[in-house]
């Protein structure tokens, strides 16, 4: 089968499948694995303490793969600036930059003048038409089965995907629900040209930053093994269900501020569940496709099973 789309022409992969950024998980070894697979890794910039902690990322990824990769800006996080992790992007003329969680015109102007690929991700068919624009090249659809950060809207993307790809003329990217050949073919034939895949690379051997109690529970996670945190406050993300999150929940129905919740929901929080797997002080990210994850195989194989069982598809459909 031939896998040649608009996106694999844009980003120069081999296979239209994109690694989610993936706070304080996407680093290189993850990133480097998915590109040599023949998909785009990101590395997620805004989990990283400085500008020089970036560029020696960068430099690692490179060191351990001559395939394209990205770096992914979650902008929406407390605020915090990230022009100066941009600048180091930018000097490093990475391929690609990816955007999340909040409005990305300053980086849109930062970029300009730069042959950067520019990826954002949407949760509406409004923020699709706004980011093609600005300018993107591509949009990433998240539908609301996605792990992390979603749109308020609650729309799956089954319905949110050809609902972009009929609003936009840029490439579509569909992220949430999607981890095996099936989902990848779901989403071609619902008129995107890759998908997009976070909580299923998390299950990899090569997210070496993700403790064994975090990967262990994507195993024993259900489709119904998650829950919506934040969205009494305007911020809605999926998570895996444990006694750190039904505290969040508790403070949610009594006292709906980010200020109850910001010791509940702080990076810190996130960091002592999937670093040191201390399951009653903290969450984990992760969106309804762990039902469908029930092992640990480096990335290599699992692209090769994906694509194999996409393949499979294909003839059988033919």
């Amino acid at each position: 089968m031939k896998w040649q789309t608009r996106i694999t022409d844009l980003l120069h992969i081999k296979y239209p499948i994109i690694q989610g950024g993936l706070a304080y998980l996407a680093y290189a070894d993850l990133a480097a694995a998915v590109s040599n697979a023949g998909g785009l890794g990101q590395i997620t910039a805004m989990s990283l303490e400085t500008p020089e902690a970036l560029r020696t990322e960068i430099h690692k990824v490179r060191s351990l793969t001559d395939q394209p990769f990205g770096v992914n800006f979650a902008i929406g996080e407390q605020g915090r600036p990230f022009s100066h992790m941009l600048d180091v992007a930018i000097e490093e003329n990475v391929p690609v930059v990816s955007m999340t969680g909040g409005n990305p015109t300053a980086i849109f102007n930062q970029l300009k003048g730069t042959a950067i690929k520019k990826l954002v991700l949407v949760a509406a068919t409004r923020q699709a038409q706004k980011a093609e624009e600005l300018g993107a090249d591509a949009v990433m659809v998240v539908g609301q089965e996605g792990g992390g950060h979603l749109g308020r809207d609650d729309v799956g993307t089954m319905v949110l995907v050809p609902r972009v790809v009929d609003a936009v003329s840029i490439p579509v990217i569909a992220s949430g629900g999607i981890g095996d050949g099936r989902g990848l073919m779901a989403a071609l034939a619902l008129g995107a040209e890759g998908v997009e895949m976070g909580t299923r690379f998390i299950a990899t051997k090569e997210c070496v930053h993700a403790s064994q109690v975090y990967k262990q529970a994507l195993l024993n996670s259900s489709e119904t093994g998650t829950t919506v945190i934040k969205r009494s406050i305007g911020a809605p993300a999926r998570v895996l269900v444990n006694s750190w999150t039904e505290k969040i929940h508790e403070i949610e129905a009594s006292t709906p501020t980010y200020e109850a919740l910001k010791e509940y929901i702080s990076g810190q929080a996130n960091k002592q569940y999937i670093y040191e797997g201390l399951e009653s002080q903290g969450f984990g990210w992760a969106g309804q496709v762990t039902g469908l994850i029930e092992d640990v195989p480096s990335v290599e194989e699992l692209f090769s099973r994906m694509i194999t069982q996409a393949e499979n598809l294909r003839v059988k459909w033919n």
